[in-house]
């Protein structure tokens, strides 16, 4: 039999476990039972809570709620790329940057070398697991109405989201607006890119990128592939 724990993600042990008793009476009066557990998950050891074992578990519990409630929270000022965000536990945002150069990784079956090249402006949308990018066709900020054009990389379906094959994304509960957008950068830029799941350009893509990757020249607009969405059919 095969083993697909690794499927599972983290895999979390029993350490303790609390026992909650009250009386029947109208003052029901609580007392708290702690448990240690042995290898097997059985539980052992029974004892009154002391006080230093609820300080602790006293610690942990608002360590979380501190954590969640600083999710996307801006570290200052809100950053001036940020076009929307939702600091929930299960939040997003939606951010642009200018064009630019970039360092872009390949793999080596598409004979593109690894380098700098200019990239255009683009628009981008996380959560914590998931992202979705299109191309902007200026640098100016976003309205509602700005139209979106399919991002000219490899790996991006043709709705705009993102395969990123085995890239461990790994973002941080208690990241900041400005940690979220920077983590997502890097994953995006730090992949290698390797395949076409649509041509999202009106020009051949891996010659594109041949012909950016290393030079001086600036990336050709007029190859932009328009969608057709604007920006405020992607707002949630």
């Amino acid at each position: 039999m095969n083993d697909i724990t690794h499927h599972f993600g983290t895999l979390y042990h029993p350490v303790s476990a609390l026992v909650i008793y009250q009386t029947k009476d109208d003052d029901k009066d609580t007392y708290v039972e702690h448990f240690d557990m042995d290898k097997d998950g059985n539980p052992i050891n029974a004892h009154p809570l002391s006080e230093r074992e609820a300080k602790i578990l006293a610690k942990s519990l608002n360590t979380e709620k501190e954590k969640s409630k600083a999710f996307l929270k801006p570290e200052s000022i809100l950053p001036t790329n940020v076009l929307y965000i939702n600091p929930t536990e299960k939040g997003s945002v939606i951010w642009y940057t200018k064009a630019k150069k970039a360092k872009l990784f390949f793999t080596e079956s598409l004979e593109i070398p690894n380098g700098i090249a200019s990239i255009p402006a683009m628009l981008w949308m996380a959560s914590k697991q998931h992202l979705t990018v299109f191309t902007l066709i200026s640098d100016k900020r976003p309205t509602e109405k700005t139209a979106l054009y399919h991002a000219p990389f490899f790996n991006v379906y043709e709705n705009g989201n993102v395969c990123m094959g085995t890239v461990n994304v790994d973002i941080k509960k208690s990241a900041s607006v400005e940690e979220f957008i920077r983590a997502w950068e890097n994953y995006f830029f730090n992949s290698r890119f390797s395949h076409l799941n649509h041509n999202p350009t009106n020009s051949n893509c891996v010659n594109l990128w041949k012909e950016l990757v290393n030079t001086d020249k600036t990336f050709p607009k007029e190859i932009l592939k328009k969608t057709n969405k604007i920006l405020k059919n992607i707002l949630p």
